[in-house]
């Protein structure tokens, strides 16, 4: 670790030229003083870095001073720099070995490509925090040793247990074999099994995790991406609700970002479109079309049209009663 560490700060000298220490220390994420002891450890291993002390002083390495790193094309940078300036940084928590895997690939450049590659790594912008509508996206969050745990119970392949808070249930410790990890749209699971049950977990749900010293029932080699998709199409078998919805064209992305699927998709009249979505259930269906007002209609099922009606006319008749007050109140 401290290795590591050692590296990312030679590189942040090579790169930003001088910086204090307390720059350092940021983006390292420790404190100024081990960044001193560093800068120690790093002179006594004859790296030429030297403090410039006053207003403007920090730590420098003597010009020409370069590691030694294997070098990449331009294009092999580019495009780490630009995966790497997304939302990655959220996945798994390894934002701070993402930094420092970032500055190893503009070091290893030759030095009339550094500047052109994280030039043009600027020029793309991928998963913004917020969308045209000025939507942020829901941020999971997991403990940092949690996570950590479980990141070495999958690569070492252990067995692993997590304490884990499902829905509408108190905690519980839970012994699983993991399979391996997936993102998708922010939000981070788990594939394990349990008792040779396949098992999903949804990672901001661990509250705590450790890694155990048996090793994992599971296969050396597996497709992660067959994995999830035989899982997602498990999941959408159960005990969700279908549901046939009319949508304005303007309105279907935010239609999509609420449903479970989508299983077919055609265009209606008036320029509207006819989908068939799913849900986990009525009261999910009811809380995302009512979100759409008047730009989406529920065609089926006619349970869901029934709830909206009551829910619609329950609003309408909160609301009349209040503008009748107001009218008497007046002619009093």
């Amino acid at each position: 670790m401290r290795a590591d560490r050692l590296v990312s700060l030679v590189l942040l000298l090579r790169q930003r030229g001088r910086l204090t220490a307390d720059t350092l220390a940021r983006e390292l994420e420790v404190s100024t003083r081990t960044v001193l002891r560093d800068i120690e450890a790093l002179s006594a291993a004859g790296v030429p870095v030297y403090a410039e002390r006053g207003r403007h002083g920090g730590f420098a390495l003597l010009p020409g001073f370069r590691t030694e790193l294997t070098g990449l094309n331009q294009e092999e940078a580019l495009a780490l720099l630009t995966a790497g300036s997304g939302r990655g940084e959220q996945a798994f928590g390894l934002g701070s070995a993402l930094a420092s895997a970032m500055r190893k690939v503009v070091d290893a450049l030759p030095e009339s490509h550094q500047a052109t590659a994280s030039d043009a790594a600027q020029r793309f912008l991928v998963e913004p925090e917020t969308d045209l509508l000025s939507r942020r996206p829901v941020t999971e969050e997991v403990p940092g040793t949690a996570m950590i745990e479980i990141r070495r119970s999958v690569l070492a392949g252990h067995k692993l247990r997590i304490h884990y808070a499902a829905t509408d249930q108190a905690p519980q410790w839970r012994t699983v074999d993991p399979i391996g990890l997936v993102t998708v749209r922010d939000r981070g699971y788990l594939l394990a099994t349990r008792s040779g049950a396949d098992r999903t977990y949804r990672l901001s749900r661990v509250l705590a995790a450790e890694e155990l010293p048996e090793p994992a029932e599971r296969p050396n080699a597996v497709d992660l991406d067959r994995v999830w998709r035989e899982r997602c199409a498990q999941f959408l078998s159960g005990d969700h609700i279908a549901v046939l919805v009319r949508v304005n064209p303007e309105r279907r992305e935010d239609l999509l970002s609420t449903v479970v699927a989508v299983r077919a998709a055609e265009p209606d009249t008036d320029g509207w479109l006819r989908l068939e979505v799913t849900f986990q259930d009525l009261r999910h269906a009811e809380w995302a079309l009512w979100q759409l007002s008047t730009d989406a209609e529920a065609l089926a099922p006619a349970s869901l049209r029934t709830a909206l009606r009551d829910r619609a006319a329950a609003i309408a008749t909160r609301y009349e009663a209040t503008v009748l007050d107001a009218a008497i109140n007046e002619l009093l």
